[in-house]
């Protein structure tokens, strides 16, 4: 596992004293349709100056109706190279890049390029695909992601560390002669592998720079964590959680999927919770609605700044 420790993206992300927040595109509701980039824009840099720690961009290649979710709908490496253009220090990541459909060596390229362009603010959240018509569309056999994946990550390591690499996989083969630039700003790009990316958790703990995973239940959540502290130590552990604040303070949690409707009050204890627990980032989803500038603020002052 590289060493992601001078990694300013990283460090955003894990290096605090407690529980760190961040959010995803689109920060709109704009989930089904192209959103209007002037206003991503405008919520990004709000959201950056509230003190949200990180914005998240998912990797949805082809856009699948039926899924009901088209992601932010632009590709994301030239969307992280305009918002880096547009904001100053919060960390830019991928949750998560689908690397069994994307040729790796494209991925060192445009990942180093994103990375160098913000002064090392990428994390990369990776992961093997979940929407069963992009295989085909791409010719990648579904069977094989686990693979793939494996074969991928092993690939970013080294171009991105090794200067005119030799390797060989089922993308291709480097005899010495060529070279991926630019490297990135730290030497190297975090990646947090998604779920269980069709891996074994000690491949993980092994390969990733830590975990990042979805809503669980708490019983469950605490005994992922101890099966993740038990195998990749300090590791950071991050997770995505949906938040539907309510208007109401007091308001008792309500189940969402892969999250809550619930009043500041119960965020606060629930966040504070997940901190003792051990859980390093959540990735929270405030926007949306008709003002979505008031919402990103709203859970920022009512909850994160009381965590």
């Amino acid at each position: 596992m590289s060493d992601p420790s001078d990694h300013r993206g990283y460090r955003r992300v894990f290096d605090g004293d407690g529980l760190t927040f961040g959010t995803g595109f689109p920060l709109t509701d704009s989930r089904e349709s192209t959103p209007n980039v002037d206003r991503e824009v405008a919520l990004a840099e709000r959201a950056e100056t509230l003190g949200y720690d990180a914005l998240w961009a998912r990797d949805v290649p082809l856009y699948w109706p039926r899924f009901g979710d088209a992601g932010q709908t632009f590709d994301t490496w030239p969307w992280l190279s305009h918002v880096a253009a547009h904001t100053e220090s919060v960390a830019l990541g991928t949750a998560s890049v689908v690397l069994p459909l994307r040729h790796p060596l494209h991925v060192a390229k445009s990942a180093a390029t994103v990375d160098r362009l913000s002064e090392g603010r990428l994390v990369m959240g990776v992961a093997t695909g979940d929407r069963d018509p992009e295989f085909p569309a791409f010719g990648v056999d579904a069977e094989e992601r686990g693979e793939a994946f494996r074969d991928s990550v092993a690939l970013l390591r080294r171009v991105w560390s090794d200067e005119f690499p030799e390797a060989d996989g089922e993308w291709g083969r480097l005899d010495g002669d060529l070279d991926v630039v630019p490297k990135p700003e730290a030497g190297t790009i975090p990646l947090l592998p998604t779920g269980h990316a069709r891996q074994s958790l000690d491949w993980i703990a092994d390969h990733g720079d830590g975990w990042l995973f979805y809503h669980l239940p708490d019983a469950t959540l605490e005994s992922y964590l101890d099966d993740w502290r038990a195998a990749a130590g300090d590791a950071p552990y991050a997770m995505a959680v949906r938040t539907d604040l309510a208007d109401d303070p007091t308001a008792d949690a309500e189940h969402r999927h892969l999250g809550y409707r619930a009043g500041a009050e119960w965020f606060v204890d629930y966040f504070r919770r997940l901190d003792d627990l051990g859980v390093d980032h959540v990735l929270v989803s405030p926007g949306g609605g008709e003002d979505p500038a008031a919402s990103l603020t709203r859970f920022a002052e009512s909850v994160i700044e009381r965590v």
